[in-house]
């Protein structure tokens, strides 16, 4: 039995990155979604994963307006304008090590602690955005240390806490997914513009794949074509 009601509502985090601003504009004009909530560092309620006391008080701000039958969180990032991802293991370095768990691990398993107790115990989804890259079973190439360092620690998060979830809200899933390459500002350096596809793509993908889960998906690492990957 699919778990996504017939009407529901809806909160993306991260709802100003290309992938979140996509997912806001699907769900606005999908008519079984009653209303979409979005948040990021600008919104009323701010979210910023650079200060982590903003996860909770923006879960709080939130919680009267809950609950929520889908939760995506969209948040992450491979680089910025003082770093790339490393290419080999000499490019290793802490600093660069810490951020990328700061938002891509950190940010999303508080995210998971506080905004999961704005799931619909009856039937909901929280699904968090990962990556390939994040398998370890899947690594080939090396490289991009704290990347797949950081996607593969918010596998283990995301997988221990759908466990307890089926204990405490067993109606309730936890997905991680993959998007895919899309082209956006993370991509764009790694011709994202020649070999990813659009963001209204890529959500579209997503979607489709997020109102077929069924509760047995929960704890998942499933790709945006609906392929369970390997974690």
């Amino acid at each position: 039995m699919k778990i996504l009601p017939n009407p529901f509502r809806a909160l993306v985090i991260g709802s100003s990155g290309t992938i979140g601003s996509a997912f806001v504009e699907l769900l606005k004009n999908n008519p079984s979604c009653s209303g979409v909530v979005g948040i990021h560092r600008g919104s009323e309620f701010p979210l910023d994963y650079q200060d982590p006391t903003s996860i909770e008080r923006c879960a709080s701000a939130l919680a009267s307006t809950g609950p929520f039958q889908l939760i995506i969180n969209a948040i992450g990032v491979l680089h910025n304008q003082d770093w790339m991802p490393e290419k080999k293991l000499d490019d290793l370095n802490a600093e660069q090590l810490m951020e990328l768990l700061k938002i891509n691990t950190i940010g999303p398993a508080l995210s998971i602690r506080y905004f999961s107790k704005l799931l619909d115990p009856q039937h909901s989804i929280m699904v968090t955005l990962s990556a390939k890259v994040g398998s370890i079973e899947d690594n080939r190439l090396g490289g991009w240390y704290s990347y797949r360092a950081s996607k593969a620690a918010l596998n283990m998060l995301i997988k221990t806490a759908s466990i307890e979830l089926t204990r405490t809200k067993p109606k309730a899933a936890l997905i991680a997914m993959h998007p895919g390459t899309v082209n956006s500002r993370l991509s764009k350096p790694f011709r994202g513009e020649q070999i990813g596809r659009p963001a209204q793509d890529a959500v579209a993908d997503m979607f489709r794949v997020i109102e077929n889960l069924q509760i047995e998906d929960s704890g998942s690492f499933l790709s945006y074509s609906g392929e369970k990957l390997p974690w």
